[in-house]
């Protein structure tokens, strides 16, 4: 069939083979396999693995049925590394490939605390955002990785009373980490982010230093880590050797299907004589392409990052004038996203933020060298603040060049830009 090590993999292999795949499709993963030359074995192993680990996943693209062909070719297209489209974040996210996103990051509107993002009470707010979030599962890779930064808000939840009396303290870090794992993910960790000193003098009370009338000012936010885990019981091949004969094993978390190699030719066999144990998650971390130099985390960078509460400033927006520098009423640091994309992506892989805002989770995506797209319900009100923020000059931290293509779901427009 092949003369190479393609040919011990399809002799162990073909009867798991012929039970996941149609003849078409066997055929398929036959001919993108022909006439490869590697020079190790490993080599031939990791690229059946990708292959293989591919086609399963388009098999379950397939599933789904309201993907939009052009919308997913305009993502998935290479003339760009930063994707603006235009356009309500669900309607969006429901014209997306099933799992074709391998990391999201966010900070989502909050509930009514601008002038464009008004709901009628806070269970409104809840019921719209969980809609979203319900979407994301299914978007999101398997097994990766979720960042949303949200704060606690101090605002009138609309629920007993619209008076101005009626104002409280709203968890919402609390009421989403609850929506996340309701709707399928696995809750991880919970960086605090301390935004510094506080300015404000509400709730000081200074003229009535007594008890009952002294309250903290909220001084920080959360930066919350999800993953999902989907159950597949789908055999993968085993990383060593590349064959599927593998037995199930226990899960390793729930949702997350571990396997032990059975092939006793094997190239790694415990001192027992047990198979290796993997995942498909495994199978992502531990591949050679992936802990290649160029995703290597920087000590120092790693060790900011090392305790889960972290101190920056959040981006000054109003200079001495009271002039908004920067064209958008909720900028997000940069510092958010560098640490997800940097901590929980591979370079050349597409990164999301669903609340666009202004821009710059896609744009901190695109410049380490991965595909940042972005969602942005008010272009009227931001385009000309999300070009400018994508276009300005970058720190020294991000050297890969920027270019952009827009596609606006309210016309079905594609427009192309580079800078």
């Amino acid at each position: 069939m092949f003369n190479n090590y393609f040919d011990e993999i399809f002799r162990t292999s073909e009867k798991y083979l012929k039970e996941i795949f149609t003849e078409a499709e066997n055929k398929k993963l036959i001919k993108s396999l022909e006439d490869k030359k590697f020079k190790t074995t490993q080599e031939y192993v990791d690229f059946f693995e990708e292959t293989y680990t591919d086609l399963i996943k388009k098999k379950h693209q397939s599933e789904y049925k309201e993907a939009d062909k052009d919308f997913n070719k305009f993502i998935n297209e290479d003339k760009s590394n930063l994707k603006v489209i235009w356009g309500d974040c669900l309607n969006a996210l429901k014209k997306m490939d099933s799992e074709s996103i391998q990391l999201m990051v966010t900070s989502p509107p909050y509930y009514n605390a601008r002038e464009y993002s008004q709901w009628k009470d806070i269970h409104e707010y809840l019921h719209d955002m969980r809609e979203i979030i319900k979407e994301t599962y299914r978007v999101l890779d398997n097994h990766r990785v979720w960042v949303f930064n949200v704060g606690d808000i101090f605002s009138n939840p609309n629920t007993k009373t619209t008076s101005v009396w009626g104002k409280t303290r709203i968890p919402l870090g609390a009421y989403f980490t609850t929506m996340f794992e309701e709707e399928g993910f696995t809750f991880v960790d919970d960086f605090i982010w301390d935004k510094g000193e506080v300015q404000s003098q509400r709730n000081k009370n200074a003229s009535t230093p007594y008890p009952l009338y002294q309250y903290p000012l909220n001084c920080y936010e959360h930066i919350l880590i999800f993953h999902k885990h989907r159950l597949d019981l789908t055999r993968f091949p085993c990383p060593r050797c590349g064959t599927l004969t593998v037995n199930g094993n226990t899960q390793s978390e729930p949702g997350l299907q571990s396997w032990e190699c059975k092939n006793l030719k094997c190239f790694e066999r415990s001192e027992s004589n047990r198979g290796k144990r993997f995942s498909l998650k495994t199978n992502i971390t531990q591949s050679l392409k992936n802990q290649g130099k160029e995703n290597k985390i920087d000590v120092d960078f790693a060790r900011k990052w090392r305790r889960d509460i972290i101190k920056f400033s959040p981006v000054i927006k109003i200079n001495s004038k009271g002039e908004n520098t920067v064209g958008h009423t909720a900028p997000f640091p940069e510092d958010i996203p560098e640490m997800a994309v940097k901590m929980f992506s591979y370079e050349g892989e597409k990164v999301l933020d669903p609340f666009g805002g202004s821009f710059t989770t896609p744009k901190v995506a695109a410049q380490l060298n991965r595909i940042g797209v972005g969602v942005e319900l008010n272009k009227k009100d931001f385009k000309a603040a999300i070009i400018q923020n994508i276009t300005a000059n970058s720190s020294d931290l991000f050297k890969q060049e920027v270019y952009f293509d827009e596609y606006d779901l309210s016309k079905e427009k594609k427009l192309n830009k580079q800078i």
